[in-house]
């Protein structure tokens, strides 16, 4: 990841926007919430295709990102799979990062 983008996440995640966990972000990308997600390159296929899945139908964008520990390892946390970030001008800064 980035430095920056990483930098970017651990911002979000000390204002407290960002949601972690597979359950918690399909939830957040149904309600609206998400208004982007990350997913760990190494993530199943069963998660990748239930999170990009989701996405795809909601109109959420979702970057594929680094492995599950660089994840965590930005928000400050054990390694995370999935992470939505809930406010709009940090998802925005940091896709614009990662992509």
């Amino acid at each position: 990841m980035i430095p920056k983008a990483a930098q970017m996440l651990g911002l979000a995640m000390r204002a407290r926007k960002v949601i972690t966990g597979e359950g918690l972000v399909v939830e957040a990308v149904r309600n609206g919430k998400a208004k982007l997600v990350l997913l760990a390159a190494d993530a199943s296929a069963n998660t990748s295709k239930k999170v990009q899945d989701k996405c795809a139908y909601y109109g959420v964008p979702c970057v594929s990102a680094t492995d599950r520990y660089e994840l965590g390892r930005a928000i400050g946390k054990e390694e995370r799979v999935t992470i939505a970030v809930t406010d709009g001008k940090l998802a925005e800064s940091i896709q614009r990062l990662l992509t």
